[in-house]
């Protein structure tokens, strides 16, 4: 009897720890990323929609280590949008805490291949989502610390680093864990979201907000850019991926507008700049 209870008891903690095995979470791990070492800085250079005309853009990236189910993928944005007046005018005026409402797109596509007419396109779509994101306003002028004598007039002050910005960085992630996606080793991401007259859905001038000062927030956010690959690497150093309305929005002489194409595969004009990226998978 005391050996059957003592068997008894030691197949129950045979399964109390296989269950706890089985419901313990799963933490994903750097594969790629481009975006910052360190803590969130003030901000990033930055391109925006609204500034640059496009309606995606992103990067195609190569991951490091042997993890290939999809995670998360932070993207950061840089605000230049203020309540009242604008960054241009040195007069911003925002209240801490407020933020505005964003729908954004991520796209991943299968890797790169060069086309017959010299482009490169990237490849069939694998996965999409959309998710409303809460941005942040950037920052008041500080015209203590932010002003004439220092060149910097307009811009927000961040203490912590007695630096002044003009935008104000802010990650937004896309959760992907619960979808099981399996991504191959090499893939273009590409972000997209609408503002004024740019993007795959123009919002268009009739909101109140474009009549404004200020403007409407969403013409005001922009895609950061890290200053090298942290984890991972580019396949194309130099080139990032875009879709934008104007050819001279393009590094290449004959570029391929309206198109998600990567600019460029004749100029690496974009050395010392990626997309601020992370992507983590498991």
């Amino acid at each position: 009897m005391k050996k059957i209870g003592l068997t008894l008891v030691a197949a129950f903690a045979m399964l109390v720890v296989a269950a706890g095995s089985a419901g313990a979470a799963i933490t994903p791990v750097p594969v790629y990323n481009g975006s910052y070492a360190g803590p969130l800085p003030g901000n990033l250079p930055s391109v925006g929609a609204e500034a640059y005309s496009f309606k995606e853009f992103g990067d195609e990236v190569t991951f490091a280590g042997t993890q290939r189910t999809l995670g998360t993928v932070r993207v950061t944005m840089s605000s230049w949008a203020c309540e009242l007046g604008t960054w241009a005018n040195k007069d911003c005026v925002s209240t801490p805490g407020d933020k505005f409402h964003v729908p954004i797109t991520l796209n991943i596509y299968n890797a790169s291949s060069h086309q017959g007419d010299g482009t490169v396109l990237p490849g069939s779509l694998i996965t999409t989502a959309t998710h409303t994101f809460s941005i942040p306003y950037r920052p008041t002028a500080n015209l203590k610390h932010c002003n004439s004598g220092n060149s910097n007039t307009g811009k927000w002050w961040q203490g912590s680093t007695s630096t002044c910005f003009n935008g104000k960085a802010a990650n937004i992630t896309f959760n992907f864990k619960s979808l099981g996606i399996t991504l191959p080793a090499d893939v273009v991401i590409g972000i997209a979201y609408n503002t004024s007259h740019y993007g795959y859905s123009p919002i268009g001038e009739t909101p109140s907000c474009y009549s404004t000062e200020a403007g409407c927030p969403y013409d005001s956010l922009n895609i950061g850019l890290g200053p090298t690959v942290l984890v991972g690497s580019e396949p194309n150093p130099g080139t990032v991926f875009q879709n934008a309305v104007f050819g001279s929005d393009y590094c290449d002489s004959t570029p391929l507008t309206n198109v998600f194409n990567q600019d460029s595969p004749t100029s690496t004009c974009w050395s010392g700049y990626v997309p601020a990226m992370k992507v983590t998978a498991y």
